[in-house]
């Protein structure tokens, strides 16, 4: 679909591989919108009866967005659109009909733990790191229904600490808090993927996504709207200071305005 997505179905599996490893599979606007493409492909084809997502490499499932693409942003408008528009492909990724499995070795960063959150399953190898460090690093904030998901995959206590410590998760507290379903080694893990892939799509699709369905549904009613929360971030002085700071390596100085 793309030099940096690409899209292969094997028997009734859909791959949906993130492949920018030189940049930690970091996400530019047009891998938003191929993963996008990705998901329409697996509803539109009756054979596919799960997908894996996972990045190029052992160093990331998907560090994040790119930020050199946030140096053009000057107005909380563009925060506000960005957000947007990350929450409809995210949104995306979660009504997938077929059950979604994340393999995440190495950082699943920022956009990359939400789209991991997004998806059915985590299988994590001992290398992964989960992480929301933007109150570190950049000075923004999630939408609403980021929040909401993460709420209701490992709780308020814990999606606040991830934001307010700004610290990695790796694999077994993934597991302990919610963020991953099992760790896998490396090298007994494409046999555990297929093994997991053989099954459900074995398993009554109409059981697994009325399951599915329902719990994205019962989200969706505790999502706020909070345009107003990320106008204030995005538009601030902080969030052109952290992403200055962020590709000119120094620490950012935060102002509070």
């Amino acid at each position: 679909m793309t030099d940096h997505l690409r899209y292969e179905v094997r028997g009734s599996t859909a791959v949906i591989t993130f492949d920018r490893p030189e940049a930690r599979n970091a996400f530019t606007w047009e891998m938003y919108q191929r993963l996008y493409d990705a998901c329409e492909a697996v509803d539109a084809d009756d054979d596919v009866r799960v997908v894996v997502l996972r990045g190029a490499g052992s160093r990331a499932f998907v560090a994040g967005t790119d930020i050199h693409q946030f140096l053009s942003f000057d107005s909380a408008a563009q925060g506000i659109e960005y957000e947007s528009r990350v929450a409809e492909v995210i949104d995306r990724v979660e009504a997938v009909r077929v059950p979604t499995i994340a393999v995440v070795e190495g950082y699943a960063v920022g956009g990359g733990l939400v789209i991991a959150a997004a998806c059915d399953l985590r299988i994590a190898t001992p290398s992964a790191r989960f992480g929301l460090p933007i109150a570190r690093t950049l000075g923004n904030c999630v939408s609403a229904s980021t929040c909401a998901r993460l709420v209701a995959l490992i709780g308020p206590a814990r999606t606040l600490e991830l934001v307010y410590t700004a610290e990695f998760v790796d694999a077994p507290q993934a597991v302990a808090v919610g963020l991953a379903n099992e760790v896998v080694g490396p090298d007994e893990l494409e046999a555990r993927v297929e093994q997991l892939c053989e099954r459900l799509s074995a398993h009554a699709p109409l059981t697994m996504w009325a399951t599915k369905e329902t719990l994205r549904r019962m989200r969706e009613q505790i999502v706020p709207d909070a345009d107003d929360l990320v106008s204030a971030c995005y538009g601030s002085q902080d969030f052109r200071e952290g992403v200055s700071a962020f590709v000119a390596k120094p620490p950012p100085v935060w102002r509070d305005r």
